[in-house]
């Protein structure tokens, strides 16, 4: 359901009514000392309790590792949920009315919200309903089949809350519709009956059906997953599109191994619900299915909520058909791991097994899993290994084809870092352990790389250039220039959000070099920031720690857009690190602004240069030649000012 803005009433009221006593005593096991609340901070693993709760202040805060806030706050970075969604949330809680700005709104949330409570109380009936159909003498098959053939033990399946459809065509329906008495078009809303053809009553949508619930975060029933027994296809049915299940936007066991994604900063994905069953009873609770379709960007979003380093392993199997859907499970994602947003890994394990033949076949299992994961290669390695598997690197033609592929690869790349990091990868495959090889092969991806990436320049304009002394090729590529931006222009509104003594020196050095915020969900967030500080001028004199919580508030105005950019309200341990040599850090992201300011003035005039005949228009010639001379001069003394990359700032002693 998608929350329309909520009311700044509401919103108060809730403020008002939460007690954070209340609110962390769920999850956190406090202690009274004084006037205050001690445990052990949820956020970081830790002995000693550094974890504070004043309830005179109504705020928490860690001395471990310095996180704070308000309870709003403490659930959103407990549960990984917007703004809005924690304060829906606390106001069913509370019973406190829900209004929205858009008063014609209004109705129509209570209804939505009224119809998904109804449907989570149709769903968990359903699932208590397979559970003890699953004991009874119909169920003993399937009851045999987890045991035997699964290796699931009596936990195992109530904590995954197995259970069994009936072979009959009416059951669930009589007992939801004419024992419980609930509407038939909610259960048919719901994914669990269908109308007959003939327009006369309605059958189970689910018989003689092995049945696994799908919950969401909140451990809710809103789906179900159905493997038959017998013959019929297909082998796993799952729940249709309904109010509350969205395949393309639900990972099967998130609920169960979001704690444990956290703790290990690292996700794994397999293909099947068994799979990740299998996992979890052995121990290994990080695990999570999708479902059967390729990964969304909604899934791997829902994913990256809960590791900090972006690690994501995806385990599929290693014959042929694994290896394509393992491409075809990266789906939406691939742009994200180009970028180097994510850390994507791919696990195949040996002999073409899935997750569950690995534990029960091979000996000491959970141990081998746990260490294939350790090594599991990153995607690009996986890619380039894919390429080279089966090629006969001695023959000429299947050399270049490799060689052209993988040019193709590494052209994707927009962090500069990563595709050197790559071209050095590949040219140690491509020598097959013929060392002296390597360095006229990374030469060569090198030269094929440029051309890809530089501005066509004919052979008589090169030739005129060197003439006159001018720069022949672009310092960076677009795609380079995109990478830069991200990262300098990150740090920058991370060191003014955290660090509020640095604020007035950004400012001054973006006002000194006219320098701004290029991409849109930074440019976005620097106008937020500019707004809360002429609004709220006086509270941030005395508290300008609160500038990120008067932020957040505006989720409930700009839900989309503040979702891009809430990573920079927090701080792990690498960005903590980076705050600590802050001025380094700014004198860094300026140069890097300025940097891609000065390349794209200087490709602008070898644009305009190139268009101009020195016989026809020899001043506005000479005038773009001067521009390309003054813009490579500012880029090399630019070059001096970066000798420490931004990515590179935590190697070196704080200043």
């Amino acid at each position: 359901m998608q929350i329309p803005r909520l009311h700044p009433d509401t919103i108060a009221q809730v403020k008002e009514r939460v007690d954070i006593v209340d609110v962390v005593s769920e999850q956190v096991v406090l202690r009274k000392r004084g006037k205050e609340y001690v445990g052990l901070c949820p956020f970081h693993g830790e002995k000693t309790p550094s974890f504070t709760v004043s309830p005179n202040k109504q705020m928490y805060y860690c001395f471990g590792c310095g996180t704070g806030g308000s309870a709003i706050k403490f659930l959103m970075e407990a549960g990984k949920q917007s703004f809005s969604e924690v304060v829906l949330d606390l106001a069913r809680r509370y019973q406190i009315r829900v209004k929205t700005l858009a008063p014609e709104q209004r109705q129509e949330l209570q209804r939505q919200l009224s119809l998904q409570e109804q449907l989570y109380e149709i769903l968990a009936l359903a699932a208590s309903f397979y559970q003890h159909a699953l004991r009874q003498p119909q169920g003993q098959q399937a009851l045999e089949y987890l045991q035997s053939q699964r290796h699931l033990g009596e936990e195992t399946l109530q904590q995954f809350q197995l259970g069994y459809a009936p072979a009959t065509w009416e059951t669930l329906y009589r007992y939801l519709v004419e024992q419980k008495g609930k509407p038939v078009q909610l259960v048919k809303d719901a994914g669990l009956i269908l109308p007959r053809k003939s327009g006369d009553g309605y059958y189970d949508r689910f018989r003689d059906r092995i049945m696994i619930p799908i919950h969401d975060r909140q451990g809710r029933v809103i789906g179900f997953g159905g493997r038959a027994l017998g013959d019929e296809l297909p082998k796993y049915l799952n729940s249709p599109e309904t109010p509350l299940f969205n395949k393309g936007k639900t990972l099967f066991a998130l609920d169960k191994a979001y704690n444990a994604i956290s703790d290990q900063d690292q996700a794994v994905v397999v293909e099947g619900y068994f799979d990740a069953i299998a996992l979890h009873r052995v121990g290994i609770h990080n695990v999570v299915a999708s479902l059967g379709t390729a990964l969304s960007l909604e899934q791997m979003r829902l994913l990256l909520r809960y590791t900090e380093s972006n690690q994501i392993i995806l385990n599929f199997d290693a014959d042929k058909a694994g290896t394509t859907a393992a491409e075809r499970a990266i789906g939406e994602i691939a742009d994200l791991a180009y970028k180097g947003q994510v850390q994507l890994r791919i696990l195949n394990l040996p002999d073409s097994k899935d997750a569950d033949e690995f534990l029960t076949h091979t000996p000491d299992g959970e141990k081998q899993y746990q260490q294939l994961l350790q090594n599991a290669p990153l995607w690009l390695h996986w890619q380039i290994d894919q390429l080279i598997i089966g090629k006969d690197l001695k023959q000429a033609p299947q050399f270049k084809q490799v060689a052209q592929k993988i040019v193709k690869l590494l052209y994707k790349l927009e962090d500069v870092n990563q595709q050197t990091y790559y071209i050095d990868y590949s040219a140690e495959k491509l020598s097959q352990g013929q060392t002296h090889l390597i360095p006229r092969l990374i030469q060569n991806f090198q030269t094929q790389l440029n051309k890809l990436r530089q501005t066509p320049i004919k052979k008589d304009d090169k030739s005129n250039l060197k003439q006159q002394n001018l720069p022949v090729s672009i310092d960076l590529s677009l795609s380079q220039e995109h990478s830069l931006l991200e990262e300098a222009e990150a740090l920058l509104l991370r060191i003014y959000l955290h660090r509020p003594e640095y604020r007035q020196t950004i400012i001054d050095i973006l006002d000194a070099k006219d320098l701004l915020f290029s991409l849109s969900p930074h440019r976005f967030l620097w106008q937020q920031i500019l707004d809360v500080q002429s609004v709220a001028q006086s509270i941030l004199l005395q508290h300008p720690e609160k500038l990120i919580s008067l932020l957040q508030d505006r989720s409930i105005q700009f839900p989309e857009e503040m979702v891009l950019v809430e990573h920079l309200f927090h701080l792990n341990e690498k960005r903590s690190e980076d705050l600590t040599r802050t001025p380094l850090a700014i004198r860094s992201a300026a140069a890097c602004l300025e940097v891609v300011t000065w390349n794209k003035h200087k490709r602008y005039c070898l644009e305009q240069w190139q268009k101009l005949n020195f016989a026809t228009d020899p001043k506005r010639k000479e005038y773009y030649s001067q521009g390309i001379r003054e813009a490579y001069k500012r880029l090399q003394e630019l070059q001096k000012m970066r000798q420490t990359n931004i990515l590179d700032i935590h190697e070196f002693a704080p200043i």
